[in-house]
């Protein structure tokens, strides 16, 4: 039986036996409402003031009989509040060292600092990917159910503190993303990020254009406005809807359609310094290479059919999602 059960169960047997005491009172020595109630609270709970009225031998009795018993049942009622209290408090300090156990693994990771409207969307998209981890900070302990239900591993502390940000993996973590409230917040964050960790790809967010240039002197490889992505999205609706929802076709992750990705290539795979022709992409996997970003980070858009794949690249390319994982297996096996 659960503690939570237990205490339900005590509390109802010992309201169970104050009425039952309460109704003998009235019956056997005529007392009132309110006399019988104040007795039978003062003797099962052993506090004892005495007497109010003078007990005849069957209440004597009938006195004894629910001291008996109903002391029992608030001993009874005291444990079970001692053990839903410490049950309690002992699960919770138990999920928390589980949880900053599997964060204290994790390695080549993301760090989310903010779970407020962008965090959460954020979250959402990026936990599809299975191979994807991460980790939240959030210091809004409102929010703690709500990632707890979508199995989100979390930190509920201040993200700018340099304690929290050691303790999600910053050492050993690939990124990190600043979604704090304000930009002032975003930048001492990205300051102290990359004072811990000089080689972390980070993105921050900036709700005002004099922000962008603060958050990239404090060491943020990419700063986003979703003020000026949001502008710029409903401009190409209006101008080019056809590509628009093209985009948003190979970009949803949630479709079983079309899907652009970026695959990178491995040193070992098999079309190492092959030409596109020979390589069988198009033919096999029925996959449009887009584009090839080089190590240098120069990209080749739509690369001719001889260009040759070196260890590296990325290959950006768009078909059916099968077909991309297929792919994915050659260029990293």
């Amino acid at each position: 039986m659960n503690s939570a059960k237990h205490l339900i169960i005590s509390i109802l047997l010992t309201l169970l036996i104050s009425i039952i005491g309460t109704i003998g009172y009235m019956l056997i020595e005529g007392w009132n409402l309110f006399d019988s109630v104040y007795m039978t609270v003062t003797t099962i709970s052993t506090v004892g003031y005495g007497e109010i009225h003078k007990l005849s031998r069957p209440g004597r009795i009938f006195t004894s009989l629910l001291i008996f018993f109903g002391v029992g049942f608030c001993l009874y009622m005291a444990s079970a509040m001692v053990q839903f209290m410490v049950e309690g408090r002992i699960r919770a300090i138990l999920g928390r060292r589980r949880l900053e156990n599997k964060i204290s693994k994790l390695k080549n990771h993301y760090i989310i600092c903010g779970y407020g409207r962008i965090g959460k969307v954020l979250c959402n998209n990026l936990m599809i990917k299975k191979d994807f981890s991460l980790v939240v900070i959030e210091s809004n302990k409102d929010l703690i159910p709500e990632m707890e239900e979508k199995g989100v591993l979390f930190l509920s502390r201040d993200a700018v503190e340099e304690e929290t940000l050691i303790r999600a993996g910053i050492k050993t973590a690939k990124g990190l993303v600043a979604v704090l409230a304000s930009d002032a917040d975003n930048v001492f964050l990205v300051l102290t990020a990359r004072q811990l960790n000089p080689n972390l790809y980070i993105t921050a967010r900036a709700t005002r254009n004099e922000a962008k240039s603060k958050l990239i002197a404090a060491g943020a490889n990419n700063v986003v406005s979703p003020y000026e992505l949001g502008a710029i999205s409903m401009s190409q609706r209006i101008l080019r809807p056809a590509v628009t929802s093209f985009l948003e076709l190979a970009f949803n992750e949630q479709g079983n359609d079309i899907k652009m990705e970026e695959i990178p290539v491995n040193a070992s795979s098999k079309v190492i310094n092959v030409m596109l022709k020979d390589s069988g992409i198009r033919q096999k996997y029925n996959l449009i290479i887009i584009a090839i970003k080089k190590h240098d980070g120069s990209m080749t858009f739509n690369p001719s059919s001889e260009t040759r794949i070196q260890a590296g690249d990325t290959v950006i390319v768009v078909g059916e999602d099968s077909n991309l994982q297929k792919l994915e297996k050659v260029l990293q096996s």
